[in-house]
């Protein structure tokens, strides 16, 4: 009888003690459960709209390791994308600059130094009724005549003919293995691109650079230059002024004494760079102020390869393959005569 009377007892004990071990309902989530970050933000933002609180997404934001988003974070989102969108679409933004020289990069510069404004602003009102009556309506005829694949190749042609100036001012700038790389493209575009017509150097993968004299003395320090605008050459600094001095000698067109086949190829080449640019008409046409939009975009963009030339070789970005007008490409007097 003893035995019979104890075996229950035993086996109550034995159910108190395992109840006794096991932790309270209310407290399982805690002790079992992770809940998600975004499960958490998703929980705590009816308490921010509402002031409510909900017993459960309150335990599960005490039990969770990343802590839930701030209520304020969603307006900070939402007012940096609207200052993108004005940024963008604000006269000399990201989307002008990229519309206007192909996405080379916003190097984030300072606003244009610009004294010279109204003298500046003279001589664009007379590039553009040059460009409206001329150099628009002849290459629109260019577009319109010639095909697309010879156009390409007067590219090439004249994109080549820019080699020893960009390898010489490489050199000058220290960059011998970017020297070194437009030699070789200089070659192989010359022999196996019959002239520069065609550009096998770019399938082979050597990078194209374009460099001028303006650059170089970017390089060596003269970073901050004023902004002025020439007849028939269009934006520049008084950098890139000087710059044109150290860049005529090495024109090999210049070199050109037979005046009819000089004059005649620089007349080709101006009318190749102007094809070249007739996408970004409608966006000049319609800017708000057209001259501060061509004068930002313009100095932004030469801003950028100046820096892209100071950053390592691995660490360069690509090269904005839209050069100002080339010296070469103006009727100017031969200097070496």
């Amino acid at each position: 009888m003893n035995v019979v009377r104890t075996f229950p007892l035993i086996v109550l004990a034995t159910a108190l003690t395992a109840c006794a071990g096991k932790p309270a309902r209310s407290d399982a989530p805690a002790a079992s459960t992770v809940v998600p970050a975004s499960t958490i933000a998703e929980a705590s933002a009816p308490t921010a709209d509402t002031g409510t609180v909900d017993a459960a997404p309150a335990a599960a934001v005490v039990a969770a390791p990343a802590p839930a988003t701030p209520p304020s974070a969603p307006a900070r989102g939402a007012d940096t994308d609207a200052a993108r969108a004005a940024a963008a679409t604000a006269p000399g933004g990201d989307d002008d600059f990229d519309a206007l020289y192909g996405g080379a990069g916003n190097t984030g510069s300072a606003a244009a130094y610009d004294p010279w404004e109204p003298f500046n602003r003279k001589v664009h009102t007379f590039n553009n009724a040059v460009d409206r009556g001329i150099a628009r309506p002849l290459a629109t005829a260019y577009t319109h005549v010639v095909p697309r694949f010879a156009r390409t190749g007067v590219s090439n042609f004249f994109s080549n003919l820019r080699a020893p100036v960009t390898i010489t001012n490489q050199l000058l700038q220290g960059r011998g293995a970017d020297a070194w790389d437009s030699l070789g493209r200089f070659l192989m575009n010359s022999t196996l691109g019959i002239g520069g017509l065609f550009d096998p150097a770019s399938k082979a993968m050597v990078p194209r650079r374009n460099e001028d004299f303006g650059q170089t003395l970017g390089a060596w320090g003269w970073r901050r230059s004023r902004y002025v605008e020439l007849p028939f050459f269009g934006p520049r600094t008084v950098r890139d002024v000087f710059g044109l001095a150290g860049d005529i000698p090495l024109s090999p067109i210049r070199r050109i004494e037979e005046d009819k086949i000089r004059i005649g190829l620089q007349g080709l080449q101006l009318v190749d760079t102007r094809a070249q640019l007739l996408a970004i008409d409608d966006l000049r046409d319609t800017a708000v102020d057209e001259y501060s939009l061509v004068r930002d975009a313009w100095m932004q963009r030469r801003n950028y390869q100046i820096e892209n030339d100071l950053r390592s070789k691995r660490e360069r970005g690509h090269d904005d393959a839209n050069s100002p007008i080339p010296v070469d490409a103006m009727p100017m007097p031969s200097w070496s005569n």
